[in-house]
């Protein structure tokens, strides 16, 4: 089915709602939760400290919570990025956990390291009974680099590989272009499942993502009726 003829709920499931930006209130983050559920949602994105604030206002729907980890930077110690896993899973109605690939080791040539890392972030989520999508930074690698990384992501048995936080400052942003996305589809080959995100911000770019087969979209709570063509 193509994504023109799909009803607002099957479009709505493909999109990870994210209330990310660290300035919102615990009002704030209620009250876009509350429009993201209504909307019907697959996910909610927050950060591991509003997870029990926002709780009740999944309990009960198909909308699921999906914490984010070591989130923006991936900067954290395997056993620190482990650790989070293993408590933001703990919590009831948790989806799937965001994490940050560290692009860092990434962009030197460290592949082994951050398969390594991943591997041992994918089997806690595995053993918490969530899957595990891993945030390459793409608007900071190069082709090579995208790939090298998708590499790793699968390596590790990781269950998605995604684009972009949306906190990346001093790079151009393509986010979840088509471009950008093409070239993953092209390399993971079915293997991994691809959620895009970053500077999808219309309706028809939203379409065309999900036609070109991507799994997931992380769209920002203030884009999400603009993207689903609720608004213009």
């Amino acid at each position: 089915m193509k994504a023109n003829e799909m009803t607002m709920k099957q479009l709505a499931s493909y999109m990870d709602y994210s209330i990310l930006k660290p300035e919102y209130t615990e009002e704030d983050i209620i009250e876009k939760t509350k429009i993201g559920v209504a909307l019907g949602v697959a996910q909610i994105c927050v950060h591991p400290a509003y997870i029990e604030l926002i709780e009740p206002y999944v309990q009960g729907t198909q909308t699921k919570i999906g914490p984010t980890a070591d989130f923006p930077f991936g900067n954290g110690t395997t056993a620190m990025r482990v650790q989070q896993i293993e408590e933001v899973c703990s919590y009831p109605n948790i989806g799937e956990v965001d994490i940050v690939c560290n692009f860092g080791l990434l962009r030197s040539g460290q592949y082994d390291k951050v398969t390594k890392d991943l591997k041992a972030c994918a089997d806690k989520a595995h053993e918490m009974g969530h899957a595990l999508k891993v945030i390459l930074e793409t608007d900071a690698l190069t082709k090579d680099e995208i790939i090298a990384g998708c590499q790793c992501v699968i390596e590790a048995g990781c269950d998605y590989v995604k684009t972009s936080t949306g906190f990346l400052t001093g790079h151009t942003l393509e986010g979840a272009s088509n471009e950008v996305i093409d070239l993953i589809m092209k390399e993971v080959q079915g293997r991994i499942k691809v959620k895009g995100s970053g500077v999808i911000r219309t309706h028809a770019h939203y379409l065309e993502l999900i036609d070109r087969g991507v799994d997931r979209l992380g769209i920002n709570c203030t884009s999400a009726k603009r993207v689903l063509g609720l608004e213009e």
